[in-house]
């Protein structure tokens, strides 16, 4: 090779490196310019959560599923953290959690006090939302700017099977101003027919308001409706099949949550409080339950809440209404799997901070002294057996 190849050859060697620097130089550069408009570098890895893939399933009331489903959309959109909830009714989730099917459950009442004494220690209670049982009715000749009103020893009279027309003089005096306008037509009661939690909301009220017709064995998740021996009795699964069956008999009467009153516009009643006053259920009215009854909580989700739920029902208060409840969920304080634990820290820390702003219309958030004792399960939830 001659003399003037090789030099030709190292020119072009020099030229290369020359440019291949060049290149390097703008592409660092560039990251440079992108770290100052973005705040991060085209080549920095995606930070993983700590509970990376991990799926937190849960079972229970349909009273807080429409509340947990919301969460659960905004919670995998915002935060990639999956929640699955199947809305089974209180009873059934229950059941799954205390049989390790599931992580949590979702229950309208906290634990009894002998189920809190056999799990003390073991279980954490949250109560997550307030919420309301709605009176819905369908009565076509009611207008639409009218309400009816009822109370406590009417809507018991009717589930025992009492009262079988609209038009019985004891819901005439509650309404003088339908007199003209009720039917004679048999009152169809619509309730539950599965496990629920609403109904031992909805039973649970009607003993404390009238304990000498609704007796406390009519009582629970799951009763024998005296309604149903005079053939004017009929059961809806979950509020969603009570809702549906108001929504298409005439001359029906149901017990649901708001929300799925508000949702489906079915006709909501007013209900005599323990001042006398006909009241419907409103954010307003219901907070002004829980104002005045729950004043004497308990100060860990590790406490008894048993008698929480009595305090909440047909509270003192001309503008409370009378069938107001907290809604809960139960967790282990331990679990065998770290990422379950810690997907479990960042569900229950999220819904009792920014989830509190994201309620669905029906629902009301918990009060702050009721966040400030829910937080504290951030602490007690470890590693472990439960």
């Amino acid at each position: 090779m001659s003399n003037s190849t090789r030099a030709i050859n190292k020119i072009l060697v020099l030229l290369i490196i020359a440019l291949v620097a060049s290149a390097i130089s703008v592409l660092i550069y560039l990251q440079a310019l992108n770290l100052l408009q973005t705040g991060t570098t085209a080549t920095s890895p995606t930070t993983t959560p700590s509970w990376g893939s991990v799926t937190i399933s849960g079972a229970g009331a349909s009273f807080l599923a429409p509340q947990m489903i919301e969460w659960s959309r905004i919670l995998a959109e915002t935060k990639g953290l999956r929640v699955e909830y199947q809305s089974v009714g209180s009873g059934a989730g229950r059941d799954m959690f205390f049989n390790r099917v599931v992580h949590f459950a979702g229950s309208d009442p906290p634990l009894s006090r002998k189920l809190y004494e056999q799990y003390s220690g073991k279980v954490l209670q949250l109560p997550v939302v307030v919420g309301s049982v709605a009176i819905t009715y369908n009565i076509p000749e009611i207008p639409d700017n009218k309400s009816i009103c009822l109370s406590s020893h009417v809507i018991a009279l009717i589930y025992k099977g009492d009262i079988t027309y609209w038009d019985d003089e004891r819901i005439l005096n509650l309404n003088p101003d339908l007199r003209e306008v009720l039917p004679h037509k048999e009152i169809v009661a619509v309730h539950r027919s599965d496990s629920s939690g609403t109904t031992a909301v909805f039973t649970t009220y009607l003993n404390k308001a009238s304990p000498e017709i609704w007796v406390s064995e009519l009582v629970g998740f799951s009763i024998d409706w005296p309604v149903d021996a005079t053939g004017r009795g009929v059961g809806g699964k979950g509020n969603e099949g009570v809702t549906q069956v108001v929504k298409t008999t005439p001359y029906s009467i149901g017990y649901v949550e708001l929300s799925y009153a508000v949702t489906q516009r079915l006709r909501v009643a007013a209900v005599r409080n323990s001042e006398g006053v006909c009241v419907k259920p409103t954010s307003q009215t219901v907070l002004n339950a829980v104002r005045s009854s729950a004043t004497r909580l308990p100060q860990s989700p590790l406490d008894d809440w048993s008698d929480v739920l009595l305090q909440m029902l047909n509270p003192p208060g001309e503008d409370s209404y009378p069938i107001v409840s907290f809604s809960y969920i139960f967790v282990y304080k331990a679990y065998p799997d770290k990422v379950v634990v810690e997907a479990l820290r960042e569900f229950i820390r999220w819904i009792n901070t920014e989830g509190q702003e994201h309620m669905v219309p029906g629902y009301l958030p918990i009060p702050e002294e009721v966040r400030s004792i829910n937080l504290k399960a951030l602490d007690l939830l470890s590693v472990g057996e439960s």
